[in-house]
């Protein structure tokens, strides 16, 4: 490992000296992580420290070692899904629908509009439970412990909502590659009305907790400091960029699952400070309530399946009449199905940025390769320049507000 990693990091010795500046100034190298609760992860930072002054940050990664992106070579097509889930545990179904998107493309197949704007309704359900996971930890980081208890209350509910329609509350595998699991149930709908027409007076709560106190406006304002140049050279992505003034979002500039029919507002602040990714998100949230509103007003009525017979399971229905489809559904879960030599990118705005998955198909039933592009990993190569010169507690601040999980990092 030392000899990856820079001489300060790969001395035996703790505490070095610093010749550039005089022999009596010595610099001490400090490990925060893998085990540490800020670190939001099995995250390792090498920190460089002189007195509390933060001069070098290194990231250490590959604590968790999923080996996903390989593991999915010897799967199914559709077995990829239940993976996907895992790559960030916060929000399952982003990942979920990238993947199904991506092979969609490959196998040209039109998705109902029905399916089409489900999936809308949960990807926002998912953006709203990430950020109240992002918020919680994230204060609770700092030390407002009472805001946590908050957000989790709503998410909770939330959990229920994803039980319901897929029978899991995390890791829901609810996509399936050309269009949704199941029809969900005839109550569920009205539930999720209900939670969205309180979550606006949710998150004022949650701001008006925050925003006015003194100590958590200066703990996050003018620190961990990243230019809208510096943010795209690193390529950050997601709300750590339109924070630094870049406004872009893909659901609406390259939207897809029918994101173009819907109207909303990319939040985008110029303070590249931490503060403004925390502004930046609440407003994230209040968006995301609009959409899943939108979605539910504007519900399509028709099928949550393509016509693709030799890709999708029948109803159980027809399966138990039919030999027809019987013999689909028996080849489809034995032998999976092939999909058209070829490769595909494709990205969707996940809550911590561009997830991108890439395809490459050899004309089998099984992905030749599979590789994840996870925000998470971009967002903490900026690390280093959003707390040289900072302190050892901005640390922790910065590293709550790029909001990063080590499920897709290390993958």
């Amino acid at each position: 490992m030392g000899a990856n990693l820079p001489d300060f990091v790969a001395t035996s010795s703790l505490i070095t000296p610093r010749p550039e500046e005089g022999s009596k100034d010595r610099t001490m190298v400090l490990n925060m992580g893998p085990q540490h609760p800020s670190t939001h992860g099995v995250l390792r930072l090498v920190v460089e420290i002189d007195g509390e002054t933060v001069l070098k940050v290194v990231p250490d990664i590959g604590y968790l070692h999923t080996g996903i992106e390989k593991t999915c070579e010897a799967k199914f097509y559709q077995q990829v899904v239940p993976m996907t889930d895992r790559i960030d545990y916060l929000s399952p179904m982003t990942n979920n629908l990238c993947y199904c998107l991506a092979v969609e493309k490959l196998l040209q197949i039109e998705i109902p509009d029905r399916a089409q704007w489900i999936r809308v309704l949960f990807n926002e359900l998912t953006r709203l439970n990430s950020h109240l996971v992002w918020l919680g930890t994230h204060a609770m980081d700092i030390g407002a412990l009472t805001v946590f208890l908050y957000c989790f209350r709503e998410r909770e509910e939330i959990l229920r909502i994803f039980e319901a329609v897929s029978g899991q509350r995390m890791m829901t595998s609810y996509f399936r590659v050309g269009g949704l699991a199941l029809e969900p149930p005839l109550d569920l709908f009205g539930r999720i009305r209900k939670l969205l027409n309180v979550m606006p007076e949710k998150i004022d709560e949650y701001q008006n907790l925050l925003t006015g106190n003194p100590i958590w406006v200066s703990r996050l304002k003018g620190v961990g400091h990243l230019s809208a140049a510096d943010a795209i050279a690193l390529g950050v992505t997601g709300p750590p960029l339109r924070a630094s003034g870049v406004d872009w979002d893909l659901r609406r500039d390259m939207p897809y699952s029918s994101y173009e029919k819907f109207q909303f507002k990319v939040p985008v602040s110029n303070d590249c400070d931490v503060w403004a990714r925390y502004i930046v998100r609440l407003e994230e949230m209040r968006e995301s309530v609009k959409i899943c509103l939108q979605a539910l007003d504007g519900m399509p009525e028709g099928d949550i399946k393509a016509n693709a017979p030799k890709v999708v399971l029948p109803d159980r229905e027809k399966m138990k009449t039919q030999m027809e489809s019987l013999i689909y559904h028996f080849k489809i879960v034995t032998e999976g199905f092939t999909v058209p030599a070829g490769q595909v990118y494709q990205a969707v705005e996940s809550p911590r940025g561009e997830m991108g998955y890439y395809v490459v198909s050899d004309g089998t039933a099984k992905p030749y390769r599979v590789h994840m592009r996870n925000p998470s990993f971009a967002s903490l190569q900026a690390l280093q320049a959003m707390c040289e010169g900072k302190l050892i507690a901005d640390v922790v601040a910065v590293i709550g507000s790029i909001d990063i999980v080590l499920g897709e990092i290390d993958r």
